[in-house]
């Protein structure tokens, strides 16, 4: 035991150093930052819906909360409820199970309130469209502000498609 705790005392760590920050998520955020405060005079709480998806999505949602991204240094934040979101992430086609989930949850949700459809099956319903189980994509259960594209869409583009909806001028 007391071998182990010298060896643990001495040896370096096996972690790998932290990636260089990037000079473009930094300028991304900012602008984020400041369309936000703008818009809104205070930091964007975002709900994310998972509708139907096969998670790819949200994995790439959830890497911007990682130590690389660090969304939360920008003054976007992740909340449990509706009621306390600015913006919905809808993530998938929307299932048959999950269209009434998904309208309350937009009812839920305070105005003045954005939808981003995340991915090509939230646009209308991916790979998946035709199925017996999907109600389409989400713009056929709820209005869409802005689709983010790709399959998955990388944290820049989420990043991008957040700074697009502060600044659109009908928002």
């Amino acid at each position: 035991m007391r071998r182990l705790f010298l060896e643990g005392l001495f040896r370096r760590p096996l972690t790998e150093p932290a990636p260089e920050a990037s000079a473009e998520i930094e300028a991304l955020g900012r602008a984020v930052q400041q369309a936000m405060k703008q818009r809104l005079g205070r930091s964007l709480s975002i709900r994310q819906v998972d509708a139907g998806s096969c998670n790819g999505c949200e994995l790439e949602i959830n890497a911007l909360n990682n130590a690389y991204y660090d969304l939360e240094r920008f003054g976007l934040h992740f909340v449990a409820s509706p009621r306390h979101a600015d913006v919905l992430l809808v993530t998938g086609p929307v299932t048959k199970n999950m269209a009434e989930a998904l309208q309350r949850t937009y009812n839920a949700t305070p105005d003045p309130k954005w939808v981003l459809g995340v991915g090509d099956c939230a646009k209308g319903g991916g790979c998946f469209a035709g199925s017996y189980a999907i109600a389409g994509g989400v713009e056929a259960i709820i209005p869409v502000d802005l689709h983010i594209a790709g399959c998955p869409p990388n944290p820049l583009a989420l990043l991008k498609g957040l700074l697009a909806v502060l600044q659109s001028a009908d928002a």
